[in-house]
């Protein structure tokens, strides 16, 4: 008989998933929870599933997990109808007791309750149950107003909060696994160094980018690429808006914001000049630099986000460029942007065990500059950081 176990990628320890388990237990007993619901289709931001699971949610196919203070874990599915064997396969799942699918999809309206009443028929089994909703911003209207019809009694609250603040610290495994995601992106970052030269499009960039990382054992996550002229702010651009040939004295900004083995994120940012940069951009890049070694600076156990924020922007408008007006640095983990957010309205405090992004942007009308890094935050602050490529405009 085959050995599945072949087919399956790198996974965390059953020692591991137990402590997330166990942590998460606890919270739940404290807080008299009998039930997690959860409820992910994607894996660039689908990590709470992922990280009780260690299955991830994929190609906008809804995944639910229902996590049982005093049981094993329930997984819901698309998938054939009974006896049909659901997924995930049996032989890829830990700590799950039932393995529930049906044929549902979110293109096709009239499936839309299936897995709700799969996960009802689940969370019936205690009358008058307390119900915690994790990440309620992936749960559509149509499944939560399908659990409220149909379980009268029971108490749903959202504890998203809760787990936010236990799966944001990092293990010493995760970080293991996060360490070998930020060395593979610097080698993708060396091999799309010698794959840009004039005649090539951006998304064969991209392309080269994928290649070097799926190689490698990353399984999702995002490429950007954006070519311009000398001289003009020349941003990241999404597949779509990859299509622009790059020219001689061109510059290329390139993200490779992907995860690695064990399906943990960091992500990398550099920019290339094909042939000698403008003055106007070298400026640009060394505020950006500025800006990173200023946030790492800042980013000490129970620090405000908000105040870190705050003293990005004044740095960037003294400097002459433009305040942040989205997102600079965050924390990263199963997704790629986890709490906490560096901005003006994140309550959660920077705390030893995360695992935060930079990445800040000096732009105005005329450049766009920018780089970005990963950093582990320990006790005594920011250590070093975890990608190797030099901090500088790549020539080629």
């Amino acid at each position: 008989m085959e050995d599945n176990n072949e087919r399956l990628t790198t996974r965390v320890s059953a020692k591991e998933l137990e402590r997330r388990w166990q942590a998460v237990r606890e919270m739940m007993r404290a807080n008299k929870i009998d039930f997690l619901v959860m409820r992910n289709d994607e894996q660039y931001l689908g990590g709470y599933v992922k990280w009780f699971s260690d299955i991830p949610a994929l190609y906008n196919y809804p995944f639910t997990v229902i996590f049982p203070a005093d049981d094993e874990m329930t997984t819901i599915h698309s998938g054939p109808n009974p006896p049909g064997e659901p997924s995930p396969p049996i032989w890829a799942v830990r700590g799950v007791k039932k393995r529930l699918g049906a044929p549902y999809f979110p293109s096709a309206h009239y499936t839309s309750s299936y897995d709700a009443e799969l996960a009802a028929g689940v969370l019936s089994e205690k009358k008058n149950a307390t119900i915690g909703l994790v990440g309620p911003s992936y749960i559509p209207m149509n499944f939560y107003e399908y659990l409220t019809k149909h379980l009268p009694g029971s108490n749903f609250v959202n504890a998203t909060e809760e787990i936010d603040r236990i799966k944001v610290i990092k293990s010493a495994e995760e970080i293991e696994l996060i360490k070998r995601t930020a060395e593979l992106q610097d080698r993708a970052m060396e091999h799309v160094k010698k794959a840009i030269r004039p005649g090539r499009k951006d998304f064969e960039i991209y392309a080269e980018a994928h290649y070097s990382v799926s190689l490698q054992g990353s399984e999702r996550g995002l490429v950007l690429v954006g070519s311009g002229p000398s001289g003009t702010p020349v941003p990241f651009f999404l597949r779509h808006y990859q299509n622009r040939t790059i020219r001689e004295g061109d510059q290329v900004s390139i993200l490779i914001e992907v995860n690695g083995p064990g399906g943990l994120y960091t992500e990398i940012a550099r920019q290339f000049s094909v042939g000698q940069p403008s003055q106007a951009l070298q400026d640009a890049f060394g505020v950006a630099v500025e800006a990173e070694e200023l946030t790492v600076r800042l980013l000490q156990p129970g620090a405000r986000p908000q105040d870190i924020w705050d003293a990005n922007n004044r740095f960037l408008q003294k400097k002459g460029y433009f305040p942040e007006r989205r997102l600079y640095a965050h924390g990263q983990g199963y997704d790629l942007v986890e709490r906490p957010l560096i901005r003006y309205d994140e309550p959660m405090e920077i705390r030893a065990g995360m695992n935060i992004t930079v990445h800040p942007f000096a732009t105005n009308e005329k450049v766009w500059g920018h780089i970005c890094d990963n950093y582990l935050i320990k006790e005594a602050g920011a250590g070093a950081c975890l990608h190797k490529t030099p901090k500088e405009i790549i020539v080629v």
